[in-house]
């Protein structure tokens, strides 16, 4: 029988040390000198820092306004009973320094609004979705905003028991010319949001209970298996673009995969919502919706 001796002292190169051979050692400290954003820190935003933290990036600025509760457990990387009713933004920053103590946390504890969005983007190398779902205003506001910047903006959405992958990079399409969000009802972007993130719909073979989606009421079902497979995608795509290394998929191109199905599809949509296919989608979502 052995034990483990405790750390007495941090040393990165050592902590990360397992990265190198996907990563040269070079590499390695480019990605400790990068700084990540993450807005929302439930079911995916968590398990992206956490992720992201273990991949060896030094710095990061995080916002969420909320705290852990009981119906978080299924899926919030945080949530455990030690931390009900704790601020999200405290119990996901110590659980970040418990991988790396030499972390750049930047800390939003009201969540991230116009009045801040400066402060939260500055420095930032990648932006990481982790709003949720329903929190359409301020997600555009947060994807138009890193588009002036010139900030690359992922988002992995997490879909039955997948995930849905868009990446929005500067100079390519917008999420408001994609999503059309503009003038729209909550409803409405609710539909376009779905549809848009989700174009393939993969899902949909194995809804069980279909009483528990409500879109008006701004409820939905989740699993934590989505949130862990939107965690290893959404940090691949980090990766590739602070390192400059391989192909990244811009908007309007996508990917949806789902473990249950066994299902991968390479979405297109040229036109976003406003395409023709879109356009007979949403039709008909919207018919089920009224129903």
């Amino acid at each position: 029988m052995t034990s483990e001796r405790p750390v007495t002292h941090f040393d990165y190169d050592q902590a990360f040390s397992r990265n190198i051979g996907w990563v040269t050692e070079s590499e390695q400290q480019a990605l400790r000198g990068k700084r990540i954003a993450i807005a929302g820190l439930g079911g995916v935003g968590g398990v992206h820092l956490l992720t992201l933290a273990r991949l060896g990036i030094g710095a990061f600025s995080i916002a969420d306004h909320d705290r852990f509760d009981v119906v978080n457990f299924n899926r919030q990387a945080g949530a455990f009973v030690d931390t009900l009713d704790r601020p999200k933004v405290e119990v996901m920053a110590s659980m970040s320094r418990g991988i790396n103590p030499g972390l750049d946390i930047r800390c939003f504890g009201d969540g991230v609004s116009a009045a801040n969005l400066d402060a939260f983007l500055d420095g930032v190398d990648v932006y990481v979705d982790g709003l949720d779902f329903f929190a359409f205003d301020i997600r555009a506001m947060v994807f138009a905003a890193c588009r002036a910047k010139g900030i690359p903006a992922v988002t992995a959405a997490p879909i039955g028991m997948g995930v849905a992958l868009l990446n929005f990079l500067p100079g390519r399409m917008s999420f408001e010319d994609y999503f059309r969000f503009e003038g729209a009802s909550d409803d409405e972007k609710a539909l376009r949001f779905l549809l848009g993130v989700s174009p393939a719909m993969l899902h949909r073979r194995y809804l069980v209970d279909a009483s528990r989606v409500n879109l008006r009421q701004k409820y939905g079902p989740s699993t934590g298996i989505a949130c862990e497979l939107c965690a290893g995608v959404a940090a691949t795509q980090v990766l590739k673009l602070l390192l400059r290394r391989g192909k990244v998929l811009a908007a309007p191109h996508g990917l949806h995969f789902d473990a249950y199905t066994h299902r991968l599809a390479h979405t297109w949509r040229p036109r976003g919502n406003r395409g023709l296919i879109q356009r007979l989608l949403l039709r008909i979502a919207r018919r089920q919706f009224r129903r």
